[in-house]
């Protein structure tokens, strides 16, 4: 018989989501010996092409890493839909968004502003900004086009199911690899991991007071946190109450808030915006001075409360197309 195909693909994020795939340690071996891996660029010399003339669904699985903010990327994603039976958006930027989607903050144009000539870094006197195509002696250079802004799998092709986390916890993708080689798989749509909240994980949670009424924020840089009491009541950004489990709470045993990398749970439609609404909750401010106070401690409040779901929220991706773009407009 013969063994289930399996691709990945890497597209708008950092690259740790393979680095999850290197972290089952000896398991992989496991995995190699009951999987074929069919196309993986990141980790054997696979082109475009070899996936181009693989027969329509012919992977079982396709995982695919990384939001879609280039054309290239949406190219990917529709051909790794149409060459895969079951598609897994893989990690956050996948699945929510991610990282790169906090740069649907700004206009394409403010980015690559920032990114070619303003960036402290870069010498760039003629402000030359790279171009989806240029004319050259030899002929025309193309490269991919940036996009307006970078989107989640799902809002581009259909997924069948959702493995978050940055990257995704091994034990989530151990999940993942068993559901394939038994063919034992949740309904369409679900996330492969636990549908309760973070602290139900957290060895800290019988510290946390039935009732929290916080006087200040802090940030984890501020203070040394109590390796032993609940970070949401030392007034640390701890998005735990939140966020998905399924991570064993692996930041915090680190002694650092939970900052929602494995997004929310079904019973929730906007990640920001509950976590915004839970923090409000338990402020305890009457008083206009004391709620300023509180407000100019949440330094970053769209990095703390969409750092990995902008995309995907109430607030969609429409806040870059404002302004002209250049010089941080």
């Amino acid at each position: 018989m013969s063994k289930p195909k399996v691709g990945f693909n890497w597209m708008a994020s950092c690259g740790g989501c393979e680095e999850a795939v290197v972290d089952l340690d000896e398991a992989i071996l496991d995995v190699v010996a009951a999987v074929d891996i069919c196309f993986w660029p990141c980790a054997m010399d696979f082109k475009k092409d070899d996936l181009r003339a693989m027969a329509d669904g012919e992977l079982a699985v396709g995982f695919v890493n990384g939001a879609v903010r280039t054309s290239e990327e949406e190219e990917m994603a529709h051909l790794m839909r149409q060459k895969s039976k079951v598609l897994i958006a893989f990690g956050s930027c996948s699945h929510t968004g991610g990282i790169p989607g906090l740069g649907n903050l700004f206009p394409k144009e403010a980015i690559l502003w920032n990114s070619f000539v303003e960036s402290p870094s870069t010498e760039n006197p003629d402000e030359t900004i790279p171009q989806p195509e240029t004319q050259r002696p030899e002929g025309l250079v193309t490269l991919p086009a940036l996009q307006d802004t970078a989107k989640a799998l799902d809002q581009v092709v259909e997924v069948d199911y959702y493995l978050p986390g940055c990257p995704p916890p091994v034990r989530l993708l151990k999940g993942a690899l068993e559901a394939i080689l038994t063919n034992q798989w949740p309904p369409k749509g679900s996330v492969l991991a636990p549908d309760v909240a973070q602290c139900q994980e957290c060895d800290r949670r019988e510290t946390k007071p039935e009732k929290l009424e916080l006087k200040e924020l802090k940030r984890p840089h501020e203070v040394i946190a109590d390796p032993e009491k609940c970070l949401l009541a030392q007034g640390l950004f701890c998005l735990g109450p939140v966020t998905r489990a399924g991570c064993d709470a692996a930041c915090i045993k680190g002694n650092m808030p939970c900052t929602g990398c494995l997004g929310p749970t079904s019973r929730v439609r906007d990640y920001g915006a509950k976590a915004l609404s839970g923090f409000a909750s338990i402020l305890d401010a009457k008083e206009e001075a004391e709620i300023d106070k509180l407000l100019d401690q949440i330094v970053d409040p769209e990095g703390t409360f969409y750092r990995y779901s902008l995309p995907t929220s109430m607030l969609h991706c429409n806040l870059a197309l404002t302004g002209n773009g250049k010089k941080g407009a």
